[in-house]
């Protein structure tokens, strides 16, 4: 091995060391554990929502050995982002980094502690990208993929470059064929949220829908060639106290033409929650202009 290799290697080797104290398992799910982050020396722990299966007995292994009893102070789905209060302080936290100056084809690591010391797989950053909606209307500030290995339990851990910067949190659970990394901003302000409040507040309608393309001849009067079918209304939801129907065809909400569920759930965001907009609408064939409310969902 050459010595510039060899240097690189040990410096690899040391960035994990000093990131692994910031490391914990976190035990609540029937199979194997996930891993967590320290997010203050207080004793809370970021890690993904959907490593948690059971609230009521969640179990931390820290980094120095022990394991303690930890409860639940918040989840989102949307972000696939969970805040655990583990019995214990004085614990060293991790703080995720910007992104600035990051690209693709940069080397990362990805580091996880599904059991009781922590582990390593390297790759390097195969995707960067703007802010993103996931499918559950979650915002994500960036977009970033690595295809470093995520072994099972790896995802809430951590994503360092090769300075030892935390780029962000890996998961499993936005991308069926991709490991997606929730970046330092989304992770500080999901956290923060769900601290104060124990969720994150979003608007809805009350509405299943489905995207379509309109018949042309109704292009000029809807205003837009496509809009969103209701397949479904939710008896006594906001679109249901609005006299909305099934088959009717929402066109533009507030102004904003809809042609995706993405658009609609990204429309539907906190700053929405209780105020009141016109929902354009087709019904046989008539365009109809409908006020209504947006609701709260946490």
């Amino acid at each position: 091995m050459s010595a510039d290799l060899s240097a690189f290697s040990e410096s690899l080797a040391s960035i994990v060391e000093r990131i692994a104290p910031g490391l914990v398992r976190v035990e609540a799910r029937r199979r194997h554990g996930a891993t967590g982050i320290v997010w203050d020396a207080e004793g809370h722990i970021l890690t993904t929502h959907h490593a948690i299966e059971q609230e009521g007995s969640i179990t931390v292994g820290l980094a120095d050995g022990r394991t303690v009893p930890a409860e639940l102070v918040g989840r989102d789905p949307s972000t696939d982002l969970a805040l655990l209060k583990a019995d214990a302080s004085g614990l060293t936290p991790l703080v995720p980094a910007p992104l600035e100056g990051l690209k693709v084809g940069h080397l990362v690591l990805a580091l996880g502690r599904p059991g009781r010391t922590a582990r390593a797989t390297l790759g390097i950053v195969s995707t960067l990208g703007e802010s993103w909606r996931t499918y559950a209307g979650g915002r994500i500030d960036r977009y970033l993929e690595t295809d470093a290995d995520l072994p099972p339990g790896f995802s809430g851990g951590a994503v360092v470059d090769t300075r030892g910067r935390v780029l962000g949190m890996p998961t499993a659970a936005l991308s069926r064929t991709a490991a997606v990394v929730i970046p330092g901003e989304t992770l500080g302000r999901v956290a923060q949220a769900l601290r104060q409040h124990g969720g994150i507040r979003r608007g809805y309608l009350g509405v299943g829908a489905y995207p379509v393309r309109l018949p042309q001849g109704l292009w000029e009067r809807a205003g837009g060639e496509n809009g969103l079918i209701f397949l479904t209304i939710e008896p006594g939801g906001p679109a249901d106290k609005a006299g909305l129907m099934m088959g009717d065809v929402l066109v533009s909400l507030g102004g904003q033409p809809l042609r995706s569920i993405e658009e609609l759930l990204g429309y539907l965001g906190d700053e929405k929650v209780g105020t009141q907009v016109q929902a354009r609408v087709l019904r046989a064939g008539e365009v109809r202009e409908v006020p209504v409310s947006i609701g709260k969902r946490s």
